[in-house]
Formats: structure tokens, sequence, C-alpha cells
């Protein structure tokens, strides 16, 4: 967070100072437009997610155009409804909408075993891009996403079904489901319910399964492996062994 407010103020402060200084006339919006682009190169270079880098690139920009409009109130609700049903209860979970690089489906492809079946949860599957892939790649696995946000779950479900893929979504919260049947936990979430969800991995979890997390790591516990992906976020899958 604060980096993403220093990217704010400074990405503002550069833009403002541009628009004094270059040489030729510049309206608001191209400032508004050269904010968002300094605020993107920013965000790239601190190696930040992809969905934040495009936030910070349209935010002013999209919010200047729809002053200037005058749209009609109905456009805010109906973009409010939109926002809700992609990221669900964000403001309660402080998880937004992650999806995983096709490097990340390589690297769980490698870890988890070919010759057996086994139970593998996606918790926060957005629109199911990484189970459904793993399991075109690992047929003999069993694989079921929880998704808490409406539309993504939507999407995961109609994106199983024309694929013909071994893999269940459920529209539920993370916290109501029990681990305790599963081999392998995968979860690609924010540092917010990170500890929260080391308790119940540790609480219900059997000996010997495996805890995977993309980015982001538990405060005070060291990981058993890390895999350093090689995507657009430089992204690393931290593994513990339970």
């Amino acid at each position: 967070m604060k980096k993403t407010f220093a990217i704010l103020l400074g990405s503002i402060a550069f833009a403002c100072l541009l628009g004094i200084i270059l040489p030729w006339p510049l309206t608001l919006l191209h400032v508004v437009w050269l904010q968002g682009i300094i605020a993107a190169l920013m965000s790239y270079l601190f190696h930040l997610p992809v969905w934040q880098v495009f936030i910070h690139l349209f935010f002013f920009p999209v919010l200047l155009s729809a002053v200037m409009l005058d749209l009609p109130a109905y456009w805010y609700l109906g973009g409010f409804i939109t926002l809700a049903l992609i990221f669900g209860s964000i403001h309660r979970t402080r998880v937004p909408l992650f999806l995983s690089s096709r490097e990340a489906v390589d690297a769980l492809a490698e870890l988890l075993p070919r010759d057996r079946g086994f139970k593998l949860i996606d918790l926060g599957s957005g629109c199911g891009g990484l189970l459904c892939k793993l399991a075109r790649i690992l047929p003999r696995g069993s694989y079921l996403g929880v998704e808490a946000a409406m539309l993504p779950c939507w999407i995961s479900k109609l994106r199983a079904r024309l694929s013909g893929q071994n893999c269940r979504f459920h529209w539920a919260s993370m916290w109501q489901h029990n681990l305790t049947g599963y081999d392998v936990v995968y979860a690609y979430l924010s540092p917010v319910p990170m500890p929260r969800l080391w308790e119940k991995v540790c609480r219900e979890m059997r000996p010997g399964s495996l805890f995977i997390s993309n980015t982001f790591t538990v405060p005070g516990v060291a990981p058993d492996q890390r895999i350093q992906l090689n995507d657009f976020s430089g992204a690393v899958l931290y593994i513990w062994r339970l």
C-alpha cells in the first residue's frame, strides 16, 4: 500500500513538473495521461502485479473522461456492479484478482506427481486458468477451485465445462472450506490473509502435504523451497511441506 501511494504521488508530481517545463502547451487531459504513463512505468519497475500497472495507467484518465462526458448516474451504478461481480468483497478480504502465469502452471506441473492421483485445491482460483491447464497436463489429479468473486467463478465453471477437464469450482469463501483431504493447497492472494491462512493450513492439512503460495510468503515462517518464475512480475513460488 505504501509503495502504491508513493507511486501515485510521485507520478502526479513528475507529470505536473513536466507540464510546467516542457516547451509546448499541455492540456489537463495531456497531463493526466502523462501521469498515468509515468505511474505505469514506475509500477513495472517496482515489479508490481500487472493489474496494478493497468490501474495506474488508466485510473485518472478514465476518471477525468467520465467527468468530461457528464455520464448519467446509472453508468456509475453499472460500473460499481461490474466491479463487485469481478472482485467480490475486496474491501473485506483485501485480496484482489490475481491471475497465475503460464510459468506458474509449468512450475507446478513439475512439482506434482505424474504416476498417481492427487487432490489439489486452489484458494482464490480466479478465472480457473491454472486448474484447467494443470488438469490437461496431469489428468490423474483431482482439482477444486474456491473463488469468492461471482463473475470469475462463473467463468471458471464455464471454462471447465467447455474443456471437459477434471476440475470443479465453488463460489465460496476459502475460510469455510476444510483443507484436510488435499495433498496440495495453492494460493495466490495478498499479504493480508497469509498469517491467518497459515494457521488454517497448520490446523487442517495432514503431514506430508504441500502448501504453495505464489508471490506472498508467511511472515516469520521460512519456506522449505523457493522457485523463481521467469514471468512478467518476476514472481516466486514459496513451498512449505507440512
